[in-house]
């Protein structure tokens, strides 16, 4: 139970992670070097009365820059490959009742590219219509590919670019053994 406790910490960080790594800050605002124009001093340093100003571009003036204004910037959390790929691998078998196995020549002798093909498969294992399905392959079959592009709730990758996100999102995997064990040679064997 304890060992159960730190695979869903560590699916957590990891996940954490590549949600953080994959949003985009791209608020940009100019500071007052390059904000067009204010090349002159407005006035000169002494004699006039006014407080003493060197740019028109000036933060203190109206259409000058911006002091300290956000800048595009990445917030990568850095995860070390070992945690990556036990992540991964403990999120796969915590969902291992919900994985189907198929035999290997269902994928290499898909020759037609349709979707009706691919529901028959989905039926087969009488899964619900609007459920997550996630097809790991062994290597990319494009014509698989193809053939589910446009069922929504069908995504297909392949076992040496698993994805966390993908794996925790699907209600259902179908996968061959051969493809389980790409997985366990790439992500390393969980220990269950």
């Amino acid at each position: 139970m304890q060992e159960k406790k730190k695979r869903i910490g560590l699916i957590h960080k990891v996940y954490l992670a590549q949600l953080r790594k994959a949003y985009k800050h791209t608020a940009f605002t100019k500071t007052k070097s390059e904000v067009r124009g204010g090349g002159k001093k407005p006035w000169r340093q002494k004699g006039t009365g006014n407080a003493r100003a060197g740019s028109r571009r000036s933060p203190l003036w109206v259409g000058g820059g911006v002091i300290f204004g956000p800048k595009p910037h990445s917030v990568k959390k850095k995860i070390n490959k070992k945690e990556r790929r036990l992540a991964i691998v403990s999120a796969f078998y915590l969902k291992k009742e919900k994985c189907h196995f198929i035999n290997e020549n269902f994928f290499e002798t898909f020759e037609i590219i349709k979707s009706k093909k691919i529901l028959e498969l989905l039926n087969t294992f009488k899964l619900q219509e609007n459920s997550k399905v996630l097809l790991v392959l062994t290597k990319m079959n494009k014509k698989v590919w193809l053939s589910t592009r446009n069922l929504k709730n069908v995504e297909v990758t392949t076992a040496n670019c698993l994805n966390l996100e993908q794996i925790l999102k699907s209600n259902y995997i179908i996968l061959s053994n051969k493809a389980l064990e790409s997985i366990n040679l790439n992500y390393g064997k969980s220990y269950t």
